[in-house]
């Protein structure tokens, strides 16, 4: 026997304005009577009603920063010299953003 009705399901189905057919409201019924068997055997658990919920899943994680490494870079000049155009340290792009008004 099911907790829930057809009726119930058309009502929640009506408050968030979602039409549901005959056979989308059989499935839905279904669906809701799997959630509440899983809720059920969840409650079965020894000392649930005194377990702490969990708020984060990582709460007892912690970080592990790699030690910085100092490595030789690539010569800004030599990097430059593959670009069409720059000025100084500047490398000029095409312009990708389109004004409205042209």
């Amino acid at each position: 026997m099911s907790k829930f009705t057809k009726e119930e399901v058309n009502n929640y189905a009506d408050k968030l304005l979602i039409g549901l057919t005959e056979e989308e409201n059989q499935m839905v019924l279904e669906e809701f009577d799997i959630i509440d068997a899983d809720i059920n055997l969840i409650n079965q658990i020894e000392g649930i009603e005194t377990t702490e919920p969990m708020s984060f899943c990582l709460d007892d994680f912690t970080y592990e920063l790699d030690e910085d490494k100092i490595e030789e870079s690539v010569d800004i000049e030599q990097l430059l010299q593959n670009c069409d155009d720059y000025r100084v340290c500047e490398i000029k792009v095409p312009k990708v953003v389109k004004n409205n008004e042209e």
